[in-house]
């Protein structure tokens, strides 16, 4: 399935504005930000925005910093080692949660998530009921671990004790945890779901198909920032915008420039990335974060009663895409995505 934003026809002019601005711009002159992402294929938007200069073109000049999981990324923005980040949708909420003034400001990528077997558990396996009783491997503060958590306690089965949930470090300790017969199951995502298939596990369960549409990875900031910095983050978030818009055209190219970031098989790649099961909107989505925040809630993973929606910051995102639109009046790409945005946020 091929989310809504693969419908524009494919130019050149991007490349070539980026490239003049390149050749005019001293790297002085460029705003520095300290990015912090994870090294997935979901996460391709940050990679195209770097390697086609499409950062440089709108003035920024982006540190890429990696992490293996969210909850390590979260702490790193928290000490102000990094200016923005993307780390799922649960490790924010939990840290907002737990009293930390983050804002929300826009979207990286949505769903992806699965949940891997061995073949021979393949048949017993195919429903979030056939976990109970189980052992499953998750990454601590993944989304893909509060969407099952969610799953769980929808299906009547009590996460803490009908089941045991082990929380590792990131998902290729997952993928050997399965692979080893340590536990029954574990959550993975993109490309590490289709990384597990190649070592000979099993696709039992996709996220998408237990909670769909759901936020994964956001784009987050300290309230300071948000504050402060307003109109940097605005164009930063207008490459984002102009990156996803590349990978709906430039297919070879978008996967070109995650390779330089995600060291595995490039036709593994070409797979995780154009599969279908992951959505690439940069939109904030304030109305799905609503709803996971209140799954997180429900299923006993926070105890807050914090209100999410004033940690929702979607002003960026508007005039970034509002911006778009004045520039690109004839652009009907950047027209859905606004109407797309009233719908999901308004």
């Amino acid at each position: 399935m091929v989310k809504i934003f693969h419908k524009m026809a494919a130019t050149g002019v991007l490349l070539l504005w980026s490239a003049l601005f390149l050749q005019t711009t001293p790297a002085s002159a460029l705003d520095h930000v300290r990015v912090g992402h994870l090294p997935v294929t979901g996460h391709a938007k940050f990679f195209v925005a770097k390697e086609y200069g499409i950062f440089a073109g709108e003035g920024i000049d982006a540190e890429l910093i990696e992490f293996i999981n969210s909850a390590d990324g979260l702490n790193a923005l928290r000490a102000g080692k990094l200016d923005v980040a993307a780390f799922g949708t649960t490790a924010p909420l939990v840290h907002i949660a737990q009293g930390a003034d983050l804002r929300i400001i826009a979207g990286i990528m949505g769903e992806d998530a699965a949940i891997i077997v061995r073949a021979e558990n393949a048949s017993s396996i195919t429903k979030i009921s056939d976990l109970k009783g189980k052992k499953v491997a998750t990454v601590r503060l993944a989304t893909g671990d509060a969407v099952l958590r969610g799953a769980l306690d929808k299906e009547g089965i009590n996460w803490k004790t009908d089941l045991q949930i082990f929380e590792l470090k990131n998902p290729p300790a997952v993928m050997e945890a399965v692979k080893a017969g340590e536990v029954d199951a574990g959550v993975t995502w993109g490309p590490h779901d289709i990384t597990a298939e190649k070592n000979g596990l099993v696709i039992a369960i996709r996220s998408d198909t237990i909670y769909k549409g759901h936020p994964c990875c956001r784009l987050v900031v300290t309230a300071d920032e948000a504050q402060n910095r307003r109109e940097i983050l605005t164009r930063f978030v207008r490459a984002l915008l102009r990156a996803q818009k590349f990978t709906l055209e430039k297919h070879t190219e978008t996967v070109d420039a995650i390779v330089k970031y995600v060291k595995l098989d490039r036709d593994l790649i070409d797979q995780a990335f154009y599969h279908g099961h992951l959505e690439q909107s940069s939109d904030p989505n304030k109305r799905a974060i609503k709803n996971f925040w209140e799954i997180m809630q429900k299923s006993q993973f926070i105890s807050s009663q914090l209100d999410i929606s004033s940690f929702v910051d979607t002003g960026i995102y508007e005039e970034a895409l509002r911006g778009l639109i004045k520039e690109e009046p004839k652009e009907q790409y950047w027209v859905e995505l606004q109407k797309v945005f009233r719908e999901r946020n308004i």
